[in-house]
């Protein structure tokens, strides 16, 4: 079983750098929770593979700084229609 948990985190981590998408995004492709990816990502990943979790890192943050704009948008074309 923990075979499979640390896969997984190394495939999320390669989805997310590949795709430079989002934890929702990812989460939703793997069939898991937000949390497991975050979890997989910042605490297995970073054990398993710390090259790949700098990367991963690195998109995230990119995420992060950018999603007060993306909700900004969301909430325009709510109101849009």
């Amino acid at each position: 079983m923990k075979g499979i948990v640390e896969e997984r985190a190394v495939d999320l981590g390669e989805y997310i750098v590949e795709n430079k998408t989002t934890v929702r995004a990812a989460a939703k492709q793997f069939g898991v929770s937000k949390s497991t990816v975050h979890m997989d990502v910042s605490q297995r990943l970073r054990k398993l593979n710390p090259q790949l979790y700098s990367e991963v890192r690195r998109v995230l943050d990119i995420n992060k700084s950018q999603r007060h704009i993306r909700g900004g948008l969301a909430t325009k074309e709510k109101y849009k229609k």
